[in-house]
C-alpha cells in the first residue's frame, strides 16, 4: 500500500519525516516506495526547519497560521490548532496536489500527537478536507500518546488528548494509536 503521509504539529512532522528517511532508504536499497509524497505541517517555524528528510521547499513543510503565531506555535491550545488548519486547509490541500506520483497513493495517512496543540487540533479538519476532495482514497491516522508524565504535570494533555481522539475517530477510516510510553522502557528497542 501506497500512502502519502502528512505530519501535523511538532510530533507528526516529525514522525513523517522518519517516514520520509525509510522511504528514501527502501528507494535506494531496494527500488521500492511506499510513500509518494511526505509532507509536514506545523504553525512553528523552528520546528519544520528541524527536520532532516522531507524536501525543504514550502510545499513540502507547510507553515499554517503564520500571521496569527508569528511561526511560534499554539502552545498548546488546540482550539486555536483546529481554528488555523480551518483557515489554511487549503494551503495543504493544493500542496498534496503538487505530489508528482498522487495517483500511485492508495491513500493518506495523518499523523499527531494526541497531546499538543497544532497536530491534535488539526487533525481531524485536515483528515476531514481530504476525504472530502478524494473521496476514493482513505484516510487513516495515526495518533501518538501522550507520555505519562505529560499526562501528570501538563494540565491541557488530557483535554487535548480526549478532544483529539473523538474529533479523529469520527473522521478517519481507520485510527492507530502509538503509545508512547511503551518506546521508553529500559528494556525496548526499536532496532
Amino acid at each position: 500500500m501506497k500512502l502519502i503521509v502528512i505530519g501535523l504539529g511538532q510530533c507528526g512532522s516529525r514522525i513523517a519525516d522518519e517516514f520520509a528517511r525509510m522511504d528514501k532508504r527502501a528507494r535506494s536499497q531496494r527500488n521500492v516506495s511506499i510513500c509518494p509524497g511526505v509532507f509536514a505541517v506545523n504553525t512553528d517555524q523552528a520546528d519544520l526547519s528541524g527536520l532532516v528528510t522531507i524536501k525543504p521547499d514550502h510545499q513540502h513543510r507547510i507553515l499554517i497560521g503564520g500571521r496569527k503565531t508569528g511561526g511560534h506555535g499554539v502552545g498548546k491550545i488546540n482550539e486555536l490548532g483546529a481554528e488555523i488548519a480551518r483557515a489554511d486547509a487549503d494551503k495543504v490541500i493544493d500542496a498534496l496536489r503538487t505530489t508528482k506520483r498522487f495517483y500511485d497513493a492508495d491513500g493518506f495517512l495523518v499523523i499527531a500527537g494526541a497531546a499538543g496543540g497544532t497536530g491534535s487540533g488539526a487533525v481531524s479538519i485536515i483528515a476531514q478536507h481530504i476525504k472530502e476532495r478524494y473521496m476514493d482514497k482513505p484516510v487513516y491516522a495515526l495518533i501518538a500518546m501522550p507520555f505519562e508524565h505529560e499526562e501528570k504535570t501538563e494540565e491541557r494533555t488530557v483535554y487535548n488528548t480526549a478532544v483529539c481522539l473523538k474529533s479523529i475517530s469520527s473522521v478517519a477510516d481507520a485510527v492507530i494509536l502509538v503509545e508512547n510510553q511503551r518506546y521508553v522502557r529500559k528494556d525496548f528497542s526499536l532496532r
